[in-house]
């Protein structure tokens, strides 16, 4: 397996800059998420790692070496994409053997049904090598076709959103065999995705991505727990982190009118900001101070996730299934004020990272 460093990379296309001067480093062994939204360069950085694309600008070095002059297959990385890639009219042995059969790699037949074997053995579809993919389900199909990156013991695997055509129910299962293969394979996973709960849920790191710049890099409690900056804030989190305008003066906090103010988490800064609160570090019982109108409630079975008003501004808060709530009735809420975080409001800057 193989250390990942990507140090002042650029790559454009005309005049778009996918990826501006990015820098990332993953760890041998580590399983790192690159997440972003549709078109923040996930797809680009993974091609350059994988010798698809040359960089305009940086370098790229797996396993210390520096390879952006190195072929794909020099590079021997494995890539999994959310097609699968398969030959419809090859059984799943066939599938599973034809990496295997290059003139680069040169293995005996004996070999060959080996590693067959161990794949098949870790994925659990020994009892469908010999049948067609195309008489597969979508989950059997992206297994064979994760198969096929494993078969070959490459240096790192590079996965393109494998589960984003797979049904809520198989994705979850799928992210958990991912997970568990990669500890058991100990290789060097890049998972990259738009999906926040697949970054969460997998990652040992996550970076996020956004318009071509690595904006945050941590495990998935930091990233979660301390957003450096109101784009992770919004983007990282389901239900997404509550940003209400506000005031900063004298150490404390309005908002909504005057009708909010709280002592402020961060004493650098002053004028106006955006305060930063999760929904479950929102408080609705009749022992609060503060009141709001319930304006809708969404079942998630234990929990419930209620949006509240106050004048114009809405948020939302978990509260427990069992908690008494009717839509346009009056509630009490508290905040939980150590959770509170304060953004810059022209930035967006966490201001505890200043």
């Amino acid at each position: 397996m193989a250390h990942i460093k990507l140090a002042n990379v650029t790559k454009k296309f005309g005049s778009h800059a996918a990826l501006d001067d990015l820098s990332l480093e993953i760890a041998d062994g580590e399983f790192f998420v690159l997440l972003g939204p549709t078109g923040a360069g996930k797809t680009t950085t993974l091609r350059l790692i994988a010798g698809l694309e040359r960089p305009d600008a940086g370098t790229i070095e797996i396993g210390g070496q520096d390879v952006r002059q190195w072929s794909a297959a020099e590079r021997d990385v494995a890539l999994v994409f959310q097609y699968y890639s398969l030959y419809p009219r090859y059984t799943v042995r066939q599938n599973l053997a034809f990496p295997l059969k290059s003139r680069v790699r040169n293995y005996s037949p004996a070999e060959i049904d080996d590693r067959i074997a161990r794949a098949a053995k870790t994925l659990r579809i020994e009892h469908l090598l010999e049948r067609k993919t195309d008489r597969l389900s979508g989950g059997e199909m992206q297994r064979v076709s994760i198969g096929r990156a494993i078969v070959r013991d490459p240096r790192a695997f590079l996965m393109d959103e494998p589960l984003s055509n797979l049904d809520a129910k198989l994705r979850e299962a799928l992210r958990a065999e991912l997970k568990e293969l990669q500890l058991k394979l100990r290789g060097t996973f890049l998972f990259v995705t738009h999906d926040q709960i697949e970054a969460m849920s997998m990652g040992d790191k996550v970076g996020v991505l956004n318009q071509g710049k690595i904006v945050q890099v941590g495990t998935p409690h930091e990233i979660y727990s301390r957003p450096k900056n109101t784009f992770v804030a919004s983007f990282v989190g389901s239900p997404t982190m509550n940003l209400i305008p506000a005031e900063m003066s004298g150490g404390r906090l309005v908002a909504m009118s005057g009708k909010l103010q709280l002592p402020a988490p961060h004493q650098n800064g002053r004028g106006t900001v955006t305060i930063g609160i999760r929904s479950e570090d929102i408080r609705v019982g009749p022992q609060e101070p503060l009141d709001a109108r319930v304006h809708d409630i969404e079942n998630h079975g234990v929990e419930r996730i209620v949006t509240l008003r106050v004048e114009d501004q809405a948020f939302r808060a978990t509260v427990p299934a069992a908690l008494a709530l009717t839509i346009d009735t009056s509630v009490k809420f508290g905040f939980n004020v150590e959770k509170l975080h304060c953004f810059d409001a022209e930035s967006g800057a966490n201001l505890a990272f200043s």
